[in-house]
């Protein structure tokens, strides 16, 4: 792909799917700051990697996996550095709601925290399958993991929520 073609492709990508990868990355880091750091580093990416598109996988997986793999490794960087265990942390609704970018109200907060309580994977398979609407088969590719393994987290997921939104009422 020649520089042209490459400049046409990041032109068309970055308007096209900003946004979606945006509250993808939001629901996986919770702060609006973060979100942008990783969405910046996953154009990055896309940028320097758009001759690899590969034939097998769809343009929006491909992007979805640079966006999944970016915020969870700037998940594990906080904790590394932080040390912080969310389960310690009963101020995500709170943080949220006094955040400009939040546009929801209390129980969103509350559903925002139960979800921030998941561990890693089940939050990922979670949000894409509840907000991004995702098959399990897309899922299963862009995070390499079997569908009935994705279905379990899944359901897991959904337990494990509204037991916290049952709790915390």
């Amino acid at each position: 792909m020649d520089m042209t073609e490459k400049r046409k492709l990041f032109e068309s990508i970055v308007p096209q799917y900003s946004e979606k990868l945006y509250w993808a990355i939001r629901r996986i880091v919770l702060c609006h700051d973060d979100a942008n750091d990783v969405l910046q580093n996953v154009f990055i990416k896309v940028w320097s990697g758009s001759d690899d598109v590969q034939a097998r996988s769809t343009l929006a997986t491909w992007l979805y996996r640079f966006d999944v793999y970016e915020a969870l490794d700037v998940l594990r960087r906080k904790r590394n550095v932080a040390s912080l265990d969310i389960s310690d942390n009963i101020s995500v609704a709170n943080s949220l709601e006094a955040d400009q970018y939040f546009d929801g109200d209390r129980a969103q907060a509350l559903l925002q925290e139960a979800i921030a309580s998941l561990p890693d994977v089940q939050r990922v398979v979670f949000n894409l399958r509840y907000y991004d609407e995702m098959k399990y088969s897309e899922i299963s590719q862009l995070l390499d993991t079997s569908e009935g393994a994705l279905k379990a987290s899944y359901h897991i997921a959904v337990k494990k929520i509204t037991a916290f939104m049952k709790e915390h009422q």
